[in-house]
């Protein structure tokens, strides 16, 4: 009994330390359903072909930029309310609980232009504008972009069906503030586009689902903002 109980114990603790790692590398145990990629973590990603282009179906992980530089983990609400250099986090610091969702990015995370794999880029505000368009517009590209079914948006999810194959979640954002909002009932998304607003370039263009509506609407945001990142492949 004491072999077995000291086993158990030996279990647990391994058990802790892969939990602890999941973090930056999960995807890995997935099942090939089609093309995916690899970041250089080791996160696998399903694709999806949109129109012209080809996207991540998945909100991008990685904790290091695709030459393998570490991107700095900030969890304090005070650093990374005052941060003017790339950093990420997790939802409410759980990275568990934020698997299925990704990491959220602040604006200075992809201004190296090395934060998605090889070959692929944070989409500007064209390229998002081209996928509006392959999908009636704006107006009508939510419905097709989010994730169908109430399990991860929260009820009604307006006219979810995601004909796109895009699988949008609401991952919610981490505001300038350093405080996390809006989990399973808004997702957020950079564009690499720089947008000044009364003579500063410290703004960004995003784009937003909801759960209460079938728009994807657009608008400009501070850098020091968490949003996801949805990676799109180079022409």
């Amino acid at each position: 009994m004491k072999m077995m109980d000291s086993l158990c114990k030996n279990c647990i603790a391994l058990l802790l330390v892969f939990s602890a790692l999941a973090g930056c590398k999960s995807g890995l145990e997935k099942e090939a359903k089609g093309e995916q990629i690899q970041d250089v973590d080791g996160n696998l990603y399903y694709t999806v072909q949109i129109g012209t282009q080809l996207w991540m179906a998945e909100d991008l992980k990685t904790c290091s930029y695709s030459d393998g530089t570490p991107i700095p983990l900030v969890e304090n609400y005070d650093e990374w309310a005052n941060l003017e250099l790339p950093a990420y986090c997790w939802y409410n610091n759980d990275s568990i609980s934020s698997e299925n969702f990704g990491a959220l990015y602040n604006g200075y995370a992809f201004e190296s232009e090395k934060l998605c794999p090889e070959g692929w880029h944070v989409p500007s505000d064209e390229d998002w504008i081209e996928l509006e368009s392959a999908l009636e517009g704006a107006e009508n590209a939510g419905a097709a972009l989010k994730e169908a079914g109430t399990l991860n948006w929260k009820t009604p999810n307006t006219s979810a069906s995601n004909e796109s194959g895009f699988t949008a979640l609401p991952g919610g954002y981490r505001s300038y503030t350093g405080t996390f909002n809006l989990k399973r009932t808004f997702g957020y998304w950079w564009s690499s586009t720089e947008k000044s607003w009364y003579g500063s370039s410290s703004r960004v263009i995003f784009r937003g689902l909801q759960y209460e509506d079938r728009a994807l609407f657009r608008d400009i945001a501070e850098k020091n903002n968490g949003f996801s990142v949805r990676c799109v492949k180079n022409p």
